[in-house]
């Protein structure tokens, strides 16, 4: 059953700002409703219609959850899986049932985001809107500046052409050295395979950050919601790539 709810309301209880807060936004024309200007006093369908501020939109459909994971090595990126492997929706509250957000391979660690926002699934995973995420990678052997720079220039696979937005030498020693990577894109085993065809091949590849979102204190294993704001922010990167 749907119901009409108050566009200000709805927008207060984003969490972004107060009810006299989403009245001034409204009267700056700050609002849309379906791309139209929304109006004070104005009343909506939440689970229909798209709600922007500052052409961002505004998740307010019922029941939507985020949760951002630490996923450990092992367990798999996906709602099931056929080999009885532990999958990450072990990780998180069974209700409302929620999906991985692209995918982490089964042998890499790091930041996972699971959601039933559809709309914020689709922004974040779509090649056109690109946003960014960003790997620690320990990689066999010493990379000179040159191998270094070819994973920004590109290297090709046998899927394609491949680069990262940038890559940097974190630390090094005789035998491994940390990389940080970042990738607008994420194809399968990408990173690892970039990273072996400049003749370092990957010990352990960790995703530090999914745009702007980064939690360095969540430790391996754990979940926890996201806060509205960092919901927002995920919106506003996918909205300006």
């Amino acid at each position: 059953m749907t119901e009409l709810a108050r566009l200000q309301k709805l927008i207060a209880h984003s969490g972004i700002t107060s009810r006299r807060g989403a009245e001034e936004m409204i009267k700056a024309g700050r609002v849309t409703v379906d791309g139209v200007a929304a109006h004070l006093g104005q009343k909506v369908l939440r689970e229909v219609v798209t709600v922007e501020v500052d052409g961002v939109r505004l998740p307010i459909r019922p029941n939507l959850v985020y949760y951002l994971v630490n996923k450990p090595a092992g367990v798999v990126s996906t709602a099931a899986d056929p080999q009885g492997r532990p999958t990450v929706i072990d990780l998180v509250p069974s209700d409302p049932r929620v999906y991985p957000v692209g995918r982490l391979d089964a042998d890499s660690e790091g930041l996972l985001l699971l959601t039933n926002d559809g709309d914020l699934t689709n922004l974040i995973t779509h090649p056109s809107h690109g946003i960014s995420k960003t790997y620690s990678v320990l990689v066999e052997g010493m990379p000179t500046t040159a191998e270094v720079r070819r994973l920004e220039t590109g290297v090709d696979l046998d899927d394609g052409h491949a680069a990262a937005i940038s890559a940097r030498l974190l630390d090094a020693s005789r035998d491994r050295a940390l990389l940080e990577v970042t990738m607008s894109e994420g194809r399968k085993r990408e990173v690892r395979r970039m990273c072996e065809a400049i003749g370092h091949p990957v010990i352990q590849l960790f995703r530090t950050a999914i745009g702007p979102l980064k939690d360095p204190g969540l430790k391996t294993g754990a979940s926890r919601p996201l806060t509205m704001q960092e919901v927002r922010s995920l919106y506003a990167a996918a909205t300006a790539s």
